[in-house]
């Protein structure tokens, strides 16, 4: 037989739904769900870890994804810890909710005079009339001013037990109940059969950048999947019956039971050039329909579809056609090539370095910039602009951003093409002065025949022979001396700009000779470039008799400030765009989420229990008579949650009335 003590320990079950049901597991799972919806909200969720990498670098990237913080509504973690609110809301609604409905019912007729006379708020005195005209006046007047009554005989005194606003209680039962049905929506919408799917090697995402064609059918989810947020981009004219589903560092393919169709994007932009408004006209076509579905939507405004919705999310270039000339920059000729391509599209390329292959990745049609402050305008549009990346044999790459017309810059118009190694860098840019004409034909020309080492020669020669025939000198032997430094110089210049002078006289000088070196190589370079300049005018029809105008002198400095950046540039041709012809396309986020209606009903229910804790309060008056020889003895007593000085001033209205009430019969 088991002793009193052993018959008061609890056993593991009630311990167990103590814990679950206290209070201050609640609080830290509540506090923990709210700490995690912030970083979900702060930080942009379900990118590529490309994207992350570049944001915070390696150490964090990897530190953040540990956490699962790039998809934190569907981490392992925070599902658990939804589960965990789940079961601890429901334990407490389990242990909680029936006493307060039993109280809510009660009226509490057993309540004892020295109970009464210890509340807050009470009031004693002797009335004239018996007690039944009393119970009957006190009733009527509570049932009046919105108390329900209860009245008891007990064997020395009559109870009258008053109460309104109980519901209230019920406000605590349905703030409880929302959190427990809001998680559960959560839940449902939390990518959980992904996740167990997942976890039980059913499903595995794709990491590579393929069509969806050949994506295999491990990576795929049934068309059926019950809740899924997904993306897809559909250019003008295409159509679309699949969804991809961010997944960590991969992609799982959603198929669809219809097929998207994008019949028309439009778009407008601020004079920024930021984007205003863009809406798309979709089709839907789907097998179980006789006719198709057209509808529009906009930003905001999505397209509910069975059970779908639809949002338009972004947009971006559908596969423009470009128009290409490839210039060289490497060659001693201008031997141009034409290419034909589009973006999303690549080509394989012969160059100096090798064979490298050439990736369009996006084209815009305009580019409104701050303008320069002469120009007196805020903004400028700058035109269109591709850009492309030009990638070697081991998967290393530069990118490019190429402008399609020449941009004025302080009066004086350049081709702008900005290069980069890495895309957190900013690009740096390559000006490459405008001829009259508006081409860059006179700079590819110059740049070109500084590479036409046998034609820098015939060049040289004459310059020198010229310049030491005005001076009168006769030095044949030092005419090819001066003509092969000459050809040396611009050799160097072409190879590394004044820069790659400098450095390969530091290379081969000592120090103290240094700048004296520098100074007469220059003078020498400085002769043999205008010499070289000025054939190329000549060559284009230029009247030099007069010597070189100041138009022209401008367009030489800005061309040796061009054929200097060429190093850093680090590409063999440069690419103009022709013409080309926009396709623009709709980024779409498809969603399936039957959990967001729970997740309304939640916020129903939490919407309604705050009112009813906060606005309904709770009031319990008792009314003690017990006859006193020909006197009644009345004690007054009551109680209200929250607020006592405003319940202070109603139980002041109360007695004040009761007692009005009994001595007026």
């Amino acid at each position: 037989m088991n002793s009193p003590a052993q018959r008061n320990i609890p056993s593991r079950g009630t311990i167990l739904l103590e814990f679950l049901g206290s209070m201050n597991l609640a609080i830290n799972l509540l506090v923990t769900v709210a700490i995690a919806s912030v970083v979900g909200t702060v930080l942009q969720q379900n990118q590529p870890y490309q994207d992350y990498i570049i944001k915070f670098g390696p150490f964090w990237h990897e530190v953040f994804k540990s956490l699962g913080l790039y998809d934190v509504y569907a981490a392992g973690w925070f599902l658990v810890i939804l589960a965990f609110l789940v079961i601890s809301t429901s334990v407490c609604i389990y242990r909680n909710a029936p006493n307060m409905v039993r109280e809510m019912r009660q009226f509490r007729t057993r309540v004892q005079a020295v109970s009464l006379r210890n509340m807050h708020q009470v009031q004693e005195w002797h009335a004239d009339a018996p007690v039944a005209a009393l119970e009957s006046r006190y009733r009527a007047w509570l049932r009046q001013h919105g108390y329900k009554t209860r009245s008891a005989d007990h064997d020395d005194h009559h109870l009258i037990a008053a109460k309104k606003g109980s519901w209230n209680r019920l406000g605590y039962i349905f703030t409880h109940t929302a959190i427990v049905v809001i998680c559960l929506g959560g839940l449902v919408d939390g990518q959980l059969p992904v996740r167990i799917k997942e976890m039980l090697g059913q499903i595995q995402p794709e990491t590579r950048d393929i069509p969806a064609s050949q994506v295999p059918e491990i990576s795929w989810l049934p068309e059926g999947n019950p809740s899924f947020r997904g993306n897809v981009t559909i250019p003008e004219g295409g159509r679309a019956g699949i969804a991809f589903l961010q997944l960590r560092d991969g992609y799982l393919v959603q198929p669809l039971p219809f097929t998207i169709e994008l019949k028309d994007f439009r778009i407008e932009h601020y004079v920024t050039g930021q984007p205003k408004s863009f809406e798309s006209d979709l089709v839907i076509h789907d097998p179980e329909r006789e006719q198709p579905v057209e509808a529009t939507i906009a930003v905001n405004h999505p397209l509910i579809y069975e059970g779908y919705a639809i949002y338009q999310a972004s947009f971006d270039d559908g596969g423009s056609g470009l128009s290409l000339t490839a210039w060289p920059l490497s060659h001693p000729t201008l031997d141009t090539q034409k290419v034909e391509t589009a973006v999303f599209e690549s080509l394989e390329v012969e160059t100096p370095a090798g064979r490298q292959t050439l990736e369009f990745e996006s084209f815009r049609p305009f580019n409104v910039n701050p303008a320069p402050e002469d120009s007196g305008k805020q903004f400028q549009n700058f035109g269109p602009s591709f850009t492309y990346k030009l990638r070697n044999t081991q998967g290393e790459a530069r990118e490019y951003e190429n402008y399609m017309l020449p941009v004025e810059l302080e009066g004086r118009k350049f081709f702008l093409s900005g290069v980069r190694e890495n895309p957190n860098q900013p690009f740096f840019y390559l000006h490459i002065p405008a001829d009259p004409a508006g081409s860059p034909q006179r700079f590819l020309a110059f740049n070109a025949l500084l590479r036409d080492e046998a034609r820098v020669r015939e060049i040289a020669a004459e310059t020198v022979r010229q310049t030491f025939s005005e001076l009168r000198l006769q030095e044949p032997g030092m005419v090819e001396e001066v003509t092969a430094t000459m050809g040396r110089l611009v050799r160097m210049f072409a190879r590394g700009g004044f820069d790659g002078i400098v450095e390969q006289v530091e290379a081969t000088v000592p120090e103290d000779r240094r700048m004296q070196v520098i100074d007469a190589y220059m003078k020498v370079l400085r002769n043999i470039l205008s010499a070289l300049y000025a054939e190329v005018l000549r060559a284009e029809g230029v009247d030099l008799s007069a010597g070189i105008n100041e138009r022209d002198s401008r367009f030489y400095e800005d061309t040796l400030n061009a054929v200097t950046a060429l190093p850093l540039y680090g590409s063999p041709f440069f690419l103009q765009l022709e013409s080309f012809e926009q396709v623009q396309a709709s980024g779409l986020q498809i969603t399936r989420s039957p959990g967001k209606s729970v997740v309304y009903l939640g916020f129903t229910l939490l919407m309604i229990g705050v009112f009813m804790m906060f606005y309904v309060r709770q009031r319990r008056i008792w009314v003690w008579l017990q006859p006193q020889l020909d006197q009644t003895q009345v004690i007054l007593a009551g109680s209200g949650e929250r607020d006592r000085r405003d319940f202070e001033r109603e139980f002041t209205q109360l007695y004040q009335g009761i007692r009005r009430a009994g001595e007026s019969g």
